[in-house]
C-alpha cells in the first residue's frame, strides 16, 4: 500500500523536469567546451596549412574547453545525485529542496568567472591599435601559406640564413626587393626574398615531374604588411603536390620549407 505521506504526482513529474532540464545544462557545457577546444586546434591547423590526423592540443582554448567539459559533467553527476535524493525524500513525505539551489549558484559563479577569464585572456591579445590580429592566413586556390612574424624583416632573415646554413641547405639568392626599389626611386614596405634547396632533394623531383622545376628551388617571402607587422610566406608542399602530380615518396624533399618558415616566424 503507498505511503499516505508520498509527495503528489505532480510533485515526482517537476523532480523529474528538474532532472532533465539539468542533464541538457550538463550536455550543453560540454559540448561548448569540446567546441571551445577544438577552435584552438583549428587555429594550428591553419597554422600548420595541413589537416593532421591527431594534432597535439595545446593553448588557452584547450584548457577553457576542457574546464568546461569537467564542468558540464560535474553537473550531470551532481543532478542525478540530487534527483535521486529528491525522490527518495519525496517517497516519505518530505522534503528539504525549499532553499535556493546550491548546483545553480554554483554553475553560475564557475560560468562567470570562466567568463571573466576568457574576457581577460581576449583583452590581453587585442591591438591596441584596434587593428584586427591576422596570425595567419592560408590561401588554398594559390597554394600560398603565410605566418605572423614576431621580429623585424631583417632579423626574420637572418634567423633564417642561420637555419639553412644549420640543415646544411644551400642558399642561392637574397633578393631585397624593398632595397632595390629603394635605389630605384620608389618607396616599399621591407620585402626580401630567399631562394634557396638542394640538388640532391631538387633533381628527383624533377626527374619525377619536370615542371615543379618552376617552382624550384624553394622560396621564403619576408614581408611587412601596411600594418606593420611582419609574415612569412611560402608555398605549401601539399599545393606543389597537387599542381605537379609529386610522388608522396619524394615529398620530403621539399618539406623543409614548413618548419624552417614556423621557426623563422617564433
Amino acid at each position: 500500500m503507498p505511503d499516505e505521506k508520498s509527495g503528489a504526482l505532480s510533485d515526482f513529474l517537476a523532480a523529474e523536469r528538474t532532472f532533465l532540464a539539468w542533464i541538457r545544462t550538463g550536455l550543453a557545457l560540454m559540448g561548448l567546451g569540446f567546441v571551445v577546444a577544438r577552435f584552438g586546434l583549428f587555429l594550428q591547423e591553419l597554422q600548420a596549412g595541413t589537416i593532421r590526423s591527431a594534432p597535439l592540443p595545446s593553448g588557452v582554448s584547450f584548457w577553457f574547453g576542457t574546464a568546461l567539459i569537467i564542468l558540464g559533467v560535474g553537473v550531470s553527476a551532481s543532478s542525478l545525485w540530487r534527483y535521486i535524493r529528491l525522490i527518495d525524500q519525496l517517497k516519505h513525505g518530505k522534503s528539504d529542496f525549499n532553499r535556493p539551489s546550491l548546483l545553480a549558484i554554483c554553475v553560475a559563479g564557475i560560468l562567470a568567472v570562466v567568463g571573466l577569464a576568457m574576457a581577460i585572456y581576449l583583452i590581453s591579445v587585442h591591438d591596441p591599435n584596434g587593428h584586427e590580429e591576422k596570425p595567419m592566413t592560408s590561401n588554398s586556390e594559390s597554394g600560398i601559406i603565410t605566418l605572423t612574424g614576431h621580429h623585424s624583416v631583417d632579423e626574420t632573415v637572418r634567423h633564417l640564413q642561420e637555419a639553412l646554413q644549420a640543415k646544411g641547405v644551400k642558399l642561392f639568392a637574397l633578393v631585397d626587393h624593398s632595397g632595390e626599389a629603394e635605389r630605384a626611386g620608389l618607396q616599399m614596405r621591407p620585402t626580401k626574398l630567399l631562394i634557396f634547396g638542394s640538388p640532391k632533394a631538387g633533381t628527383p623531383l624533377m626527374v619525377a615531374s619536370p615542371t615543379i622545376a618552376i617552382d624550384l628551388p624553394l622560396k621564403i617571402l619576408v614581408w611587412e604588411d601596411d600594418q606593420g607587422k611582419v609574415r612569412v610566406s611560402y608555398n605549401s608542399p601539399a599545393y606543389l603536390q597537387v599542381r605537379h602530380t609529386l610522388p608522396q615518396e619524394l615529398m620530403q624533399n621539399i618539406a623543409v620549407v614548413a618548419p624552417l618558415a614556423a621557426g623563422a616566424a617564433e
